[in-house]
């Protein structure tokens, strides 16, 4: 289940000198070989979109490490249709069926959100980061508050943490599941969780069985 959820409204004319502790959001150096200092290459990211009113700050959700945009594809009809906001839901690179990069970075992320949302009209919007994603979402609002009119931090903190989850192991036994192809996805679902229940606790039915981000 999600453990907690924490939200912000930035200050008009942004957050100002970072508190230490948002200074601690991690951001990976780039593997892409590209030179130091330079800003990650942007990449064209795979969205759905919601129609709403324009004159309402839009939402946008960010999803986790082994999560897609389709995560959140029910909330966001729900929302979209309660509240009259557009509703975007987001692939990260790497994720879903946005373009994949050997830069897996949070800067990366971030400079890939500072080129969608403009473009979409949608700035500034109601963020709403979920694990990776809220990680993503923290560093978005330094780097560029004036995007961000609402911030949602989901089960991760904008400090530092030890993780008390053994990340390998989730990994492994994933990467373990022996499903026939011919198995419906209802039955599918069933022997993933057997297989997985003597690492992960929750089953995948059942509230979260997110590995959490790194």
């Amino acid at each position: 289940m999600l453990r907690w959820a924490r939200a912000w409204r930035l200050p008009h004319g942004g957050l100002g000198p970072p508190s230490s502790s948002f200074s601690r959001v991690p951001v990976a150096p780039s593997s892409s070989g590209s030179r130091e200092g330079a800003d990650p290459r942007p990449l064209p990211l795979s969205y759905s979109l919601l129609d709403g009113e324009a004159a309402l700050p839009a939402i946008v959700f960010l999803h986790g490490l082994l999560g897609s945009k389709t995560n959140f594809k029910s909330i966001a009809k729900a929302l979209a249709q309660q509240t009259g906001r557009r509703v975007l839901t987001v692939d990260a690179r790497n994720h879903g069926d946005s373009p994949h990069s050997p830069d897996m970075s949070y800067e990366a992320m971030s400079q890939d959100l500072q080129g969608l949302l403009p473009q979409l009209g949608l700035v500034p919007c109601v963020l709403v980061g979920h694990s990776m994603g809220g990680k993503t979402a923290m560093l978005l609002s330094l780097q560029r508050p004036e995007l961000v009119e609402r911030l949602v931090a989901v089960d991760i903190s904008p400090v530092e943490t030890t993780s008390t989850s053994n990340f390998e192991a989730y990994m492994a036994a994933m990467r373990a599941i022996d499903i026939p192809d011919e198995v419906p996805r209802s039955c599918a679902r069933k022997l993933a969780d057997g297989q997985l229940s003597s690492v992960v606790q929750t089953p995948i039915g059942h509230g979260r069985a997110e590995v959490p981000a790194h």
